[in-house]
């Protein structure tokens, strides 16, 4: 019985113990077997007293038991709840009190939720907005809109518009890319600063489109034109450097040019597609007739790819003529399309089309085969011209085209010559002077087209490695009677004699003007005055009948 208050005393340090929830797992590990230990002893009758303190320790473990379940499970329980209403998808917390153990169990699972629905902030947020501009994307604008043409009406209505930077690759490619972007990033900012009301986004590249909902039937829509053009068609500062920016932007206002978000984004990209028809930094509002417009292109594209299929397209031949050898020393191949339904097309009004739509490049690739194996028939070393556009002279095929049609047909590589204008060099002066490096290295030569119409420059022409410089008509037209156009002749033929670069006067339709020009000391001319374009048959036919009076001048 002595042992009974230190036995008291070791029980209180022991509740003491149980107050934390290490302390309770340990003391019931401790009081159980104690218990069962004591229970054999009081078995076998050692006292009374004992066995007292054995059903004491028993209820004493017992309770400790019961505590320690309850003290676990709740918290447990809790935490599972909560769990479930977070994969849910609903906010949840779940309280940091308790034991230390389970509380920092607690606070564990509250910062693993935050960081979870942080992470999904950031992966919404990169979802929904562009990465350089920090600006809504195509599919938020989308949505934006979705909801504002729900709730639009004749007194409250959308503005949509689409905008275009002008030139933008040229920037990229003459600046680089990254005053490109800080390009892109200034013109988002301009927008948003100006129009604090409106969605401004960015689609990509160099698009971006605004949203203004809820306009007033009296809302001032050109008023507001006005302004967005005053924004995006101005120098912009970039550092320490001004950078010319300018840019067409098309507007459609629903529910009038749509009653749903397609057909008003539709609406809007027509209207730019007209605004860009019209020229750079300018804008148009959509009107019902840009539907028949858009249908007649598509239509017209469809009959390109039918017309190339089936054989459909021809070529015309323009001779050109030595001014030093009275002779047609070349001819430039011109395509013709005579249409099922429509009769004879100008290139015109269907070349514009095949560039845009890609298909120039199997069109292109036609007509240099079949200018090179028409050649081939020419006496002599008689050439043929072929027009390169922009998009034919950046595409990787060209060289192996040309090899290919040159091995077909047998044709020299020096009686083939390319034209394109300075504009299409100079949109990517790099690689383009790489390419007409190759083109040369093949035995190719190289015009350059429209020479004088703006676009030349002494840097151009130092570094383009160019044959043959084509003189505008313009120029060649008011040649008799204008000492100005005569000495802007004779100052491009001063300019190529001293590259040792050719000259071709296009457009000569008197023949007075072939001496007019050989004065000037032009070497070449096309035009009317010495032939109209011919067919294949005709122009062989010519070419033949040339070389047979040679022959016989020559028998003189």
């Amino acid at each position: 019985m002595a042992r009974l208050p230190r036995f008291r005393a070791d029980a209180l340090d022991l509740i003491a113990c149980s107050r934390s929830l290490r302390g309770r797992i340990a003391l019931t590990g401790v009081l159980v077997p104690l218990t069962v230990v004591m229970a054999v002893v009081a078995i076998d009758g050692i006292s009374l007293s004992l066995v007292l303190l054995v059903l004491a320790a028993l209820s004493l473990s017992l309770w400790f038991t019961r505590d320690l379940l309850m003290a676990i499970a709740g918290p447990l329980n809790a935490l599972s709840e909560a769990s479930a209403r977070y994969a849910k998808g609903e906010a949840t917390r779940v309280a940091e009190d308790g034991d230390a153990e389970l509380a920092a169990l607690a606070r564990e699972f509250n910062a693993m939720v935050a960081a979870v629905d942080e992470r999904e902030r950031r992966i919404v947020h990169a979802a929904l907005h562009d990465g350089l501009t920090g600006l809504p994307n195509r599919s938020f604008f989308a949505e934006k809109l979705e909801r504002a043409v729900a709730r639009q009406n004749d007194g409250h209505r959308t503005l949509v518009a689409f905008i275009d930077l002008d030139d933008f690759k040229l920037i990229n490619d003459t600046l680089g890319h990254p005053t490109g972007d800080a390009l892109l990033r200034e013109v988002g900012r301009r927008l948003q600063a100006a129009f604090p009301d409106a969605m401004i986004a960015r689609f990509g590249g160099d698009e971006f489109g605004m949203l203004l909902p809820a306009l007033p039937r009296d809302a001032d829509c050109a008023g507001f034109a006005r302004k967005l053009h005053g924004q995006i068609n101005c120098q912009v500062c970039l550092g320490e450097r001004l950078v010319p920016l300018t840019a067409s932007f098309g507007i459609a206002i629903g529910p009038g040019d749509g009653a749903d978000s397609h057909t008003l984004l539709r609406a809007a990209d027509l209207a730019l597609y007209r605004a860009k028809d019209d020229g750079k930094g300018t804008y148009h509002f959509f009107e019902a007739s840009l539907d028949e417009r858009v249908r007649q292109r598509r239509e017209m594209e469809e009959d390109l790819a039918q017309a190339l299929h089936q054989g459909d397209f021809t070529l015309a031949f323009l001779p050109t003529f030595s001014l030093a050898q009275r002779r047609i020393v070349a001819c430039e191949a011109l395509l013709r399309w005579n249409h099922r339904t429509r009769g004879p097309l100008s290139p015109v009004s269907f070349v514009p089309i095949a560039e845009e739509c890609g298909l120039i490049i199997p069109i292109g690739e036609w007509v240099i085969r079949q200018a090179c194996q028409q050649a081939a028939r020419w006496p002599g070393d008689v050439a043929v011209s072929v027009n390169l556009s922009g998009r034919q002279l950046a595409h990787p095929a060209l060289l192996p085209t040309l090899v290919q049609a040159l091995a077909s047909s047998n044709l020299p590589a020096s009686r083939l010559e390319l034209e394109m204008t300075e504009r299409v060099l100079a949109a990517n002066a790099d690689r383009n002077q790489a390419t007409l490096a190759a083109l040369r290295q093949l035995g190719v030569r190289v015009a350059l087209d429209d020479f004088g119409m703006g676009y030349s420059s002494l840097h151009h022409l130092r570094t383009f490695p160019v044959d043959t410089f084509k003189i505008d008509g313009s120029f060649v037209r008011n040649l008799r009677g204008q000492v100005e156009a005569q000495a802007i002749v004779r100052s491009i033929t001063t300019l190529a004699g001293a590259l040792g670069i050719a000259t071709l006067a296009e457009g000569v339709e008197q023949a007075e003007d072939l001496d007019l020009l050989a004065q000037q000391g032009c070497d070449l001319a096309q035009g009317y005055a010495i032939s109209p374009p011919l067919p294949a048959a005709e122009v062989a036919a010519l070419l033949a009948a040339q070389e047979a009076d040679c022959v016989r001048r020559a028998l003189r």
